[in-house]
C-alpha cells in the first residue's frame, strides 16, 4: 500500500506538492514574450528620457549664453590697460554666444503649436539681434563701449525664455498663417534691433564728445568722431527704411498678413510716432546737420517710442491674458 502511494505521488506531482518542469517550448515562448514587452516599452521610455534631457539642456543653455555675453561685456568695458588680444577674445565669446542663443531661441519660439512670441522670447530675440548687428557691423571691435552697453542687456534678456517657460504663454501664431506674417515680423524685429544699437552708439558718442570737450583722453582707442557719426546715421537710415517697410506692410496689407484690418491701437500709434521722430531726425541731419546732444534726444525719443510700441504692447496683452 505504501509503495503504491509513493508510485502515485511520483506519477502525479500535484498530489505530492512538487511543481512539474515546463516544457522547453513553453520556456522559449515565455522568454520571447518578455523580450517583446521590453522592446515595446523601450522606445517610450527612451523617448521620455531623451525629452527630459533635452528640456533640461535647453533650460541650462540660456544661463550659459548669459554668462558668455557677460564675459564679453566685461572685456568691452573701457579700461586704460586693455590687452591687445581682448578684441579676439570678445569676437570668440560673442560668436559662441550668438550661435548658442540662436539654438535656444529656435527651441523656445518654434513650438509644435506655432511661433511663441511671448514677451520673454521677444525681448531675448531683439537683444540677440542687437548683438548680431553690433558685432556684424564691426561696432563692437571699433567702439567696444557699444558692446559694454548692448552686451549686459543681452545677458539679462538671454535668460528670459527659460523664465517664460514657467509662466502661461500667449496664444501661438499658427504656422498656416506664417509665410508672409513671419517676413513682416522678421523685418520689424531687425529694424528694432538696428535702431536700438544706434541708440547705444549715440550714448557712447555723446560720452566721448563730452570727454573731448573737457580735454580728457579716451580710455580706449576709437575711430574719429565724425567717422563714428557717419556710421551712426547709416545705421539709423537702414533701421528707418526697414521700419517704413514694416509700417507700410502692416497698414496696407494687414488683412493679407494677419486676416484682420489695420486698427488704431497702442502698438500702431506708438510705431507711427516713432517713425515720425526718426523722419524729423533724418530731415534735421540733412538740412541742419544735427549732431551731438540734439541728435541724441531725438534718437532716444524714437527708441523709447519703439519699445512702447512693441514690447509695451506685448506686456499689456500678456497681463490681460493672465
Amino acid at each position: 500500500m505504501g509503495a503504491a502511494a509513493a508510485t502515485a505521488a511520483t506519477i502525479d506531482p500535484l498530489h505530492s506538492g512538487a511543481k512539474a518542469p515546463l516544457p522547453a517550448a513553453a520556456v522559449r515562448c515565455r522568454g520571447e514574450g518578455a523580450a517583446r514587452r521590453r522592446r515595446t516599452l523601450a522606445p517610450g521610455i527612451n523617448q521620455a528620457a531623451n525629452k527630459a534631457v533635452s528640456e533640461a539642456l535647453a533650460i541650462l543653455l540660456h544661463p550659459v549664453v548669459a554668462a558668455l555675453y557677460a564675459a564679453a561685456a566685461w572685456l568691452c568695458y573701457p579700461r586704460a590697460n586693455n590687452p591687445p588680444a581682448a578684441s579676439r577674445r570678445i569676437d570668440a565669446l560673442v560668436l559662441t554666444a550668438l550661435v548658442l542663443h540662436a539654438i535656444g531661441l529656435l527651441r523656445a519660439i518654434g513650438t509644435p503649436d506655432g511661433l511663441d512670441l511671448a514677451i520673454g522670447n521677444a525681448l531675448s530675440l531683439v537683444a540677440g539681434l542687437a548683438v548680431l548687428v553690433a558685432w556684424a557691423t564691426g561696432l563692437v571691435r571699433a567702439l567696444p563701449a557699444v558692446g559694454a552697453v548692448v552686451l549686459p542687456v543681452a545677458a539679462a534678456a538671454a535668460v528670459l525664455p527659460a523664465l517664460s517657460a514657467l509662466a502661461p504663454g500667449m496664444p501661438k501664431i499658427p504656422y498656416a498663417n506664417v509665410p508672409w506674417a513671419s517676413v513682416h515680423i522678421a523685418i520689424a524685429l531687425v529694424a528694432y534691433a538696428i535702431l536700438i544699437v544706434a541708440a547705444a552708439e549715440a550714448l557712447v558718442l555723446t560720452g566721448i564728445e563730452r570727454r573731448l570737450h573737457r580735454g580728457l583722453a579716451g580710455a580706449m582707442p576709437a575711430p574719429p568722431l565724425l567717422t563714428l557719426e557717419r556710421w551712426l546715421f547709416l545705421l539709423i537710415g537702414l533701421g528707418y527704411a526697414l521700419l517704413t517697410l514694416t509700417l507700410a506692410s502692416g497698414i496696407f496689407y494687414s488683412e493679407e498678413l494677419f486676416a484682420t484690418p489695420a486698427q488704431v491701437n497702442q502698438k500702431n500709434v506708438f510705431a507711427v510716432a516713432a517713425w515720425l521722430v526718426y523722419t524729423a531726425l533724418l530731415a534735421g541731419r540733412l538740412r541742419y546737420g544735427w549732431r551731438g546732444r540734439r541728435a541724441l534726444k531725438w534718437i532716444l525719443a524714437g527708441t523709447v517710442l519703439l519699445l512702447l510700441a512693441y514690447l509695451g504692447n506685448k506686456l499689456v496683452l500678456e497681463l490681460l491674458h493672465t
